[in-house]
Formats: C-alpha cells, structure tokens, sequence
C-alpha cells in the first residue's frame, strides 16, 4: 500500500479469473471509500460516523498519512465534546478515547512494525494523555506503552522506529512524576539513564549486528556519565570497559555495527572531536597508547580476515590519527596506509575514487594530515 491512498496491486504473474474479479471488486470498493472519507475531511465531518470510517480506510492502507491527520482532528473534536457533555466524568471519557485508540493501532503496529504513522499517531495519543488527564493516569500509559515497545523490539531489535520511539517514551516517563507529592520542592525527575542502558546491553547480547542499540548505548553512556558527575579516572575506566566488550563482538569482523561503535570510542583520540567524547580529557601519551594497542589488534585480526573493507578502513584511520596526533607521516606510516588503500580499491570498488584521492595526498603529507 503506498503513503498516497492509491491501492498497491499484486504483483502475482498468473491469476486466475476469479482472483482477478476479486482484485478488481476490492480496488473498487477501496477508492470508493477513500472517496467518501476524503468528502468528509472536505466537509469537516467530525462524526462518530467519520471517525469510524478513517478506521475502515485505515485498516486497508495504514501508510495514508492524510487520514491518520483527519482521524487526529476528529479524535480532537470529540476531546472537547465528551468535555461539555459529560460535565461529571470527562476525564474518564477521554482516558477510554484514548485507551480505545491505542487498542485500535496494536494489530496494525504488529502487521507494520515500521510504518513511522502509526507509532506518529501512538505517541500523538500519549501526548493527548500527558495534557489531558491526571499525571498519575498518564504515568500508566507510557509504563505500559515501554512495554509494548519492548515485545515490539524483542520481534525485531534493529526496528529504528521502534528505538526512536523508546527514546520518546523514556524522556516523557522521566518527565512525569511518580506519584503526587505534597512538597512544594519540586524535585528533580528520576533519570532511567542506567536502566536503559542495560536494556542495549541485553539487546546487543542477543544480536550483535543492533546497530540501532549500538548508537542508543553511545548516547547513553555519555548520559550516565554526565549524571554521575564522573571523574577523569571513571571516564577512562569506562572507556576501557567498552572497548573491552567491542572486543568480544568483533569475533564477527564483517559487521558493520560494530565498527561504527569502535569508531566511536576511538574518537577519544582525535583532539577536535575528544570534547564531545566520554573521555574528554586523555593525555596525548594515553590517546596514542590507545591508538597503537588498537591497532595491534586489529591487525592481529587481519592475519585471519583479509577481506573485510572494515579491517583497512580502522587501520587507515587510526594510523592517520596517530600521524596527526605527532604531526608528521612517516615512512613506514606511508607504506602501510598505500598497501592498505590498495586492498580496500579491490574490496570497495564502488569508491574507488575516494581510495585514490586518498592514495594520492599520501606524497603531500601536511595535506593528509588536514583532512584527518
């Protein structure tokens, strides 16, 4: 189904007569309402009726971002006159409102995991909730949409919409209070940093090639370490954890994921880039130190995998890195970094160019060492 409310037809080679009629039949019936829904968005029908039908349409094609915006102010329209008509319970019918569309969206979030429309409108309802209804009330709705977000990401972890919608989540449960309090010291909210934390670990434990619970961990982490007020010694101490553990993952050198999150902790090392890094203040002896012990490393894993792109790419960069770090390529630097730059022409030939451009500012040396 596309995101424009035009039918996707099958792509079967051979019908039969009667599945053909029956395409036929339900394209029909499916522009015929996609007619009447949209007259009634035109008319600025906020009915029960209307509403109903947006669920109809809906159902056949959940990407139709025009009817999840009209269903959004119907469901608006119907907050306020629940509002004026029932004068005694309002908030009781805007929490059923809510309840009831939130039930509505979990069998298609489970035929679509990622349709960015239906977890929009899912978290556009517990917005609704947040402004609506007693924090106490809306505190339970977000606890309970972490757990569907969690039995959503256990059926597939690297469902980025789902990971963004997590994040989402968590910053709105830490922004909600616990229970009301009587205090009138507003205290500070309850940080779920470290919980979440561990929540990538389980994750990355279970699928190394989670690149999305990869980079919720580089977030994290500097998070965890700003919230504790860490000291130099913690930060390094941390640094060496995590590099202890991308360690272990890299008994699969192919993944991509992988390399992104060692990338990250080696960008301790680069000057320009260490003060967004969780260890920020590395002596320069400590950052080439880390570079040549990852270096060996790395090559000790070259020995048995010549054919990974991602082996030369680590070693290129972090060999570069440790000549702008001494502010000089020397020779020996120069002849691995070109054996190396010829390895990754023949196993990455789609940026060929990239790699001699590379090579080739390899003879000037001050200007290699600006571009990294």
């Amino acid at each position: 189904m596309s995101s424009h409310g035009v039918l996707r037809q099958s792509s079967a080679n051979k019908r039969t007569e009667a599945q053909r009629q029956a395409e036929l039949k339900a394209i029909d019936e499916y522009h015929t309402l996609d007619k009447l829904v949209l007259e009634k968005k035109e008319k600025h029908d906020f009915s029960k009726e209307a509403f109903d039908k947006t669920s109809e349409l809906l159902l056949k094609n959940a990407e139709y971002y025009t009817i999840w915006n009209y269903r959004r102010m119907i469901l608006q329209s119907m907050f306020v006159e629940r509002s004026t008509q029932d004068e005694g319970q309002p908030v009781d019918q805007t929490q059923k409102l809510i309840q009831q569309d939130l039930g509505f969206l979990v069998p298609l979030l489970q035929k679509n995991p990622k349709c960015y429309w239906i977890w929009n409108h899912r978290l556009w309802l517990l917005q609704q909730a947040t402004e609506r209804l007693e924090p106490a009330v809306s505190r339970n709705f977000w606890e309970t949409e972490l757990g569907l977000v969690g039995k959503m990401l256990n059926r597939d972890g690297r469902n980025f919409h789902g990971w963004g919608y997590r994040r989402a989540v968590v910053d709105a449960l830490e922004s909600i209070p616990d229970e009301p309090s009587e205090s009138t010291v507003k205290e500070p909210p309850k940080s779920m940093t470290q919980d979440e934390l561990e929540y990538t670990m389980k994750m990355i434990g279970t699928n190394l090639s989670n690149f999305s619970a990869w980079h919720n961990r580089s977030k994290l982490i500097l998070k965890v370490l700003d919230e504790s007020a860490a000291d130099n010694i913690k930060r390094k101490k941390t640094l060496d954890n995590e590099l202890g553990l991308i360690h272990r993952a890299l008994i699969d050198p192919y993944d991509q994921s992988i390399w992104f999150y060692h990338q990250y902790l080696m960008s301790v090392c680069d000057i320009e880039l260490a003060p967004h890094t969780m260890a920020p203040n590395l002596t320069t002896s400590d950052r080439l130190q880390y570079l040549e012990q990852e270096i060996e490393a790395i090559e000790d894993i070259l020995e048995d995998t010549n054919d990974c792109k991602w082996i030369y790419q680590a070693l290129i960069t972090y060999t570069l890195l440790v000549a702008k770090i001494n502010n000089q390529v020397d020779d020996m630097q120069q002849q691995r970094v070109s054996i190396w730059l010829t390895e990754l022409m023949r196993l990455d030939p789609l940026r060929k160019g990239r790699w001699d451009d590379l090579k080739k500012s390899l003879a000037t040396p001050d200007a290699l060492l600006s571009k990294h």
